[in-house]
């Protein structure tokens, strides 16, 4: 595994930097995007040449020395990404949501080290949710203070882009019993990273366990999670352009990869055409995707600018970060419809030479399907329903 040192990673200067650099790290993935999937080698050599182009820091501010590009531009960025490979493409969102929530939260100092760190190519991956709790947000894992020294306990799951990690951001239950958001060292004596993830989609992800057995870490890294309800912020809606991002970005793929396949698919006999090109239902459904995408596309696009718009203010009030979380969720919907409908449609129209396994079109609906399942759209069908009905504001957590 190679790995990077500060002097290679690139310091972003504008939005079209970003834009160029994603389209470089995009090329370099596409590559060898087929065996990674279906060997599961996880993408070592793209993850550093995301840290290395300096895509890491592209949205930390500039008073802290980064390109602060636009959450339009973030999106863009993400979409050419998850384009290409949407296994790496899910690897370092977790990442720039961390760094939007330790913005809110932190103090100056903490802020200026960590995204100073960053900025020279570390990188901070989750540790996601824990298994057999009532709901993804219980938390065994715990904080304690012994002998003036705190240790964190537990176990979890879905931790996306823990092998690729310098620092884990690991939630624990402080003695106190509120929650905490813990940055310790990926390598820390106690701390067991495991590439368990079997997932049929996002393969090589890395959303496996990791296990903190009486990990010591440092106190100046913990922040307090209370202070993200402290006043009206949009966390959720930034955390879930990303997710939007991810899912336009393979509808994307498996419409390209639908054109190329209809284009050598031999057409129905009853069709009576020469080729599946021109067969009239075939053309129906392109076009039927085609819209679905431009609609999905326009949707994420309007709701990046609506947080480009609050990024104008210095606070936003409880009705702008339910206005933001409303438009993030409908672009989510049709990203969903979009990365679903079209990868599965891939498969009808391309024929039987389409799910032959040396082609891996069957990537697109299995990395749709597993990341989709994240956050449900049938919930927020109801939070959307829910607002423009009774004015009831959805709530405010990383998932809406």
């Amino acid at each position: 595994m190679s790995r990077l040192i500060s002097e290679n990673v690139h310091i972003l200067e504008s939005d079209q930097d970003a834009i160029n650099a994603a389209y470089q790290v995009a090329d370099f993935a596409l590559e060898g995007r087929n065996d990674r999937d279906q060997h599961r080698k996880l993408p070592f050599d793209e993850i550093d040449l995301f840290s290395q182009k300096g895509l890491s820091g592209l949205r930390i501010p500039k008073k802290y020395g980064g390109a602060e590009v636009s959450n339009k531009t973030l999106a863009h960025v993400f979409r050419i990404i998850n384009k290409a490979d949407s296994s790496l493409g899910q690897i370092p969102q977790n990442q720039i949501a961390l760094l939007n929530m330790i913005n809110i939260m932190g103090t100056e100092p903490q802020k200026q080290f960590i995204y100073s760190e960053i900025l020279k190519g570390k990188r901070l991956a989750n540790g996601g949710p824990e298994r057999n709790t009532k709901d993804s947000r219980t938390l065994n894992t715990t904080l304690s203070i012994e002998n003036d020294k705190y240790i964190v306990h537990g176990q979890k799951f879905y931790s996306t882009g823990s092998n690729f990690a310098d620092w884990l951001a690991i939630k624990a239950v402080h003695p106190e019993g509120h929650v905490v958001l813990t940055i310790i060292d990926r390598h820390a004596q106690g701390v067991e990273v495991i590439n368990d993830w079997n997932g049929f989609g996002q393969r090589t992800t890395s959303s496996g366990t990791v296990i903190l057995n009486h990990v010591e870490i440092d106190p100046f890294l913990i922040f307090d999670e209370r202070l993200l309800g402290n006043q009206p912020n949009y966390r959720g809606a930034y955390s879930q352009l990303l997710q939007v991002a991810i899912d336009v970005g393979i509808a994307e793929a498996a419409f390209e990869d639908t054109l190329t396949a209809v284009r050598k698919a031999r057409p129905i006999v009853d069709a009576n055409v020469e080729k599946a090109s021109f067969e009239h239902y075939t053309l129906q459904e392109v076009g039927r995707s085609k819209i679905l995408l431009d609609a999905a596309i326009l949707l994420l696009d309007e709701a990046a600018e609506f947080l480009d718009h609050l990024d104008q203010f210095e606070s936003v009030t409880a009705e702008q970060a339910a206005e933001a979380s409303i438009k993030v969720a409908e672009a989510k919907i049709y990203a969903n419809d979009a990365a679903l409908h079209i990868s599965e449609k891939l498969l009808e129209l391309g024929g039987s030479r389409s799910s032959l396994s040396q082609h891996n079109l069957d990537q697109h609906w299995r990395n749709a399907r597993v990341h989709t399942l994240h956050d449900p759209i049938r919930w927020k069908l109801h939070a959307v329903g829910d607002y423009y009905l009774n004015n009831t504001f959805p709530a405010r957590h990383a998932w809406i």
